[in-house]
C-alpha cells in the first residue's frame, strides 16, 4: 500500500523546504521528495556558498587596504583552497540544519527522483527502488539550473557554471565571464578581489540591467576602479578551447571583433527551470509564456490538488520569493482542507527585494524611476550620497548613493534603490514601508539612529521632497 500523505513537496529548496516546514505547522501530514541534497541548490550551491566566498574576498580587499585604517598588514595573500573549504564546511552545516528542522517538524523525507503519475500520486525512484506515494495536495518546488550557451558547453576545466566557479581547482589568470545579472557580477567581484583579470561581457547597453540606471552607471566605475574590464553592448562569437584556455572572440559596441585568450570561462546567463521528466505533460498542467509552470497568486496549477513555488514558477527568480510562495501555498492548502485561522495573501512582485553581494553591493525593492515614469507616474525622486553620512565616513565607506521614488500625486513609495556598503541589509526598511503601503509623510516622521547607515535611508526621502538636510 502506497505511503499516503496530506502534503508532498516534490523538492526541498528555500521554497520547498520551507513549505513543509509550514504544512506541518499547520497540522498536515508533510513528506518532501528531494533527488541530491536537501536545501536545495540555494543552501548548497549558490545563496549561501557563494556569500561565504565573498566574505572571504571582502576581508582579503580589506586587509590590502589595511593601512586607510592606521593599520599594518604585510605580506598579505589567499589560500584559495582554505576559501572554498570554509565555504563548503557552511554549506555543510546549514544542510545539516535542515535535515534537523525536518525531524524537528516530522516531515517524512524520501530520496530520489520524483514524478507526478496520476492526480495525487507521485512516484520516487531512489537507491531502494521505486515507490508510489499518495497525496491530497502536491507542491511542485523542482527549482532551475543554469543555462548554457550552445557553443560555451560548460565542461568544469575551462567553462564554468556557478557551481563549477564555487569549487574552482585553480585560480583564473584571465577569466571571461559571460552575462552581468547578480550571479555574473558577484563572481566577477569575487574573482577580481582574490587576484584575477577579470573581464565582464553583457549583451545588454549597461551591467546589472534590472537595476535602476544610476545604479548601473555607479557600479561600472566602481569595478573599473577595482580593475575589471566591463564590455556592454558586446556578443561573443567564435570560440576556440585550447590545452591552456580559451581563444573567445568578442563583438564590442562598435561592431569590431577581436578574439583574445581567456584561462576560464564563466557562464551566467539566466537558468533553465528543471521540468524534464516530471510528468507534467501526462498532467496536462500548462505552463506560461516563458515556459515555466502557470500558476495563479497563492500557487494553484491548472490542476486541482498541484500547485508550484520557486524557480519553476514565473519570477523573479529569488530564494526570499520562493520562501514566502511556500508560505502561500502551504496555507492555501490548509484553508481549502478546511483550516479558518489561516488567511493567505497572494503574492505582490512589486514587494520583493533584490540584492547583489559584489563590492559594491546592491539592493533595490520596486519600481526604478524610468519604470514608474513608463508605467504613467508623476514621480519625485531623491537621491543621497554615502559621502554625507558619517557612519559611511567612519566605516571608511565613503562610495555609493541611496534613491528613493515616489508617487508624485500621492506620495506612495514605488521603489528604493542603493549602492554601497552593507546596502543589502538596509533595504528590508524600505520593503516593510512598501508592504504597509507607506508614503513619504510616515519615513519623513520616523526617527532614524545617528550614528547609522539607514540614516540616509531618510535622507534619501527628504532628498525627493527638497528637503535633505546633509547636502
Amino acid at each position: 500500500m502506497a505511503d499516503s500523505y496530506d502534503v508532498i513537496v516534490l523538492g526541498s529548496g528555500p521554497g520547498g523546504y520551507v513549505s513543509a516546514i509550514r504544512c506541518a505547522q499547520l497540522g498536515l501530514k508533510t513528506a518532501i521528495v528531494e533527488r541530491e541534497l536537501l536545501g536545495g541548490i540555494c543552501l548548497n550551491w549558490g545563496c549561501i556558498p557563494t556569500k561565504a566566498l565573498l566574505r572571504s574576498a571582502e576581508v582579503f580587499h580589506q586587509m590590502k587596504h589595511a593601512s586607510d585604517y592606521g593599520l599594518a598588514a604585510e605580506n598579505i595573500t589567499a589560500d584559495l583552497d582554505a576559501v572554498v573549504k570554509r565555504s563548503r564546511g557552511v554549506a555543510s552545516q546549514l544542510n545539516k540544519g535542515v535535515t534537523h528542522l525536518m525531524k524537528k517538524n516530522k516531515i517524512t523525507v524520501h530520496m530520489g527522483t520524483g514524478k507526478l503519475v496520476a492526480p495525487g500520486k507521485l512516484e520516487v525512484t531512489g537507491d531502494k527502488g521505486t515507490e508510489t506515494l499518495e497525496a491530497r495536495h502536491i507542491i511542485i518546488a523542482v527549482g532551475a539550473r543554469a543555462r548554457e550557451l550552445p557553443k560555451m558547453k560548460s565542461d568544469g576545466e575551462r567553462i564554468w557554471t556557478y557551481r563549477h566557479a564555487m569549487t574552482p581547482r585553480e585560480l583564473p589568470a584571465k577569466l571571461l565571464v559571460i552575462g552581468s545579472g547578480a550571479i555574473g557580477i558577484e563572481f566577477a567581484s569575487f574573482y577580481n578581489d582574490m587576484g584575477s583579470d577579470v573581464t565582464v561581457v553583457e549583451m545588454m547597453d549597461r551591467i546589472v540591467p534590472v537595476e535602476d540606471a544610476e545604479v548601473s552607471a555607479f557600479l561600472e566605475k566602481a569595478l573599473v576602479k577595482q580593475g575589471l574590464k566591463i564590455m556592454t553592448k558586446a556578443n561573443v562569437g567564435a570560440v576556440e578551447k585550447g590545452a591552456s584556455g580559451m581563444k573567445v572572440t568578442i563583438k564590442d559596441r562598435d561592431g569590431k571583433e577581436a578574439t583574445t585568450e581567456f584561462s576560464h570561462v564563466i557562464v551566467a546567463v539566466g537558468i533553465v527551470p528543471n521540468l524534464e521528466n516530471i510528468g507534467l505533460e501526462d498532467l496536462n498542467i500548462e505552463p506560461d509564456k516563458r515556459f515555466h509552470i502557470k500558476v495563479d497568486g497563492y500557487g494553484r496549477t491548472n490542476v486541482p490538488g498541484v500547485w508550484a513555488i520557486g524557480d519553476c514558477v514565473d519570477g523573479p527568480w529569488l530564494a526570499h520569493k520562493a520562501s514566502h510562495e511556500g508560505v502561500t501555498a502551504a496555507e492555501a492548502i490548509a484553508q481549502e482542507l478546511g483550516n479558518k485561522d489561516v488567511h493567505p495573501h497572494p503574492l505582490d512582485r512589486g514587494n520583493i527585494p533584490g540584492c547583489t553581494y559584489c563590492h559594491p553591493q546592491i539592493a533595490s525593492v520596486g519600481l526604478t524611476e524610468a519604470k514608474a515614469k513608463e508605467a504613467g507616474y508623476e514621480v519625485k525622486a531623491g537621491t543621497f550620497p554615502f559621502i554625507g553620512n558619517g557612519k559611511a565616513i567612519a566605516l571608511g565607506e565613503p562610495e555609493g548613493f541611496i534613491k528613493t521614488v515616489f508617487d508624485a500625486k500621492t506620495g506612495e513609495l514605488l521603489g528604493a534603490h542603493m549602492i554601497g556598503a552593507e546596502v543589502t541589509e538596509l533595504i528590508q526598511g524600505y520593503v516593510v514601508g512598501k508592504t504597509l503601503e507607506t508614503t513619504e509623510a510616515e519615513l519623513m516622521n520616523t526617527v532614524f539612529p545617528h550614528p547609522t547607515l539607514s540614516e540616509m535611508m531618510h535622507e534619501a526621502t527628504l532628498a525627493a521632497y527638497g528637503r535633505a538636510l546633509h547636502i
